[in-house]
């Protein structure tokens, strides 16, 4: 996974530590890149972009394109209340990308 520069970093260590090959977009120095930068980095590393930009579920969309998106849709709370409901909603975002599903939305 390959976390948005918008969420924690707190997220993408957390992730790690549930045995997820997660990284935050400042541990890669694409921190101040554009979305469609993010957007190939993930694509060419298998990765999934997690992220609260509609622009990857646009670049999701697109035809011919391999990348997927956890489009992180709860409002502005906490870092652990983030951490928390990703955390709980584990299972279920695992279940749907590996049914296929390019676009998952966590609520």
């Amino acid at each position: 996974m390959l976390i948005d520069n918008q969420l924690p970093l707190a997220l993408a260590r957390r992730l790690s530590e549930l045995g997820h090959d997660a990284q935050h977009v400042l541990q890669v120095g694409l921190d101040e890149a554009a979305d469609v930068e993010l957007w190939r980095h993930a694509t060419a590393d298998r990765r999934v972009v997690v992220s609260k930009d509609e622009d990857f579920v646009y670049l999701a969309n697109r035809s011919g394109d391999q990348g997927r998106v956890i489009w992180v849709r709860l409002g502005n709370c906490r870092r652990a209340v983030l951490v928390n409901a990703f955390e709980r909603a584990l299972p279920a975002i695992e279940g749907a990308l590996a049914s296929g599903q390019r676009i998952v939305e966590l609520i």
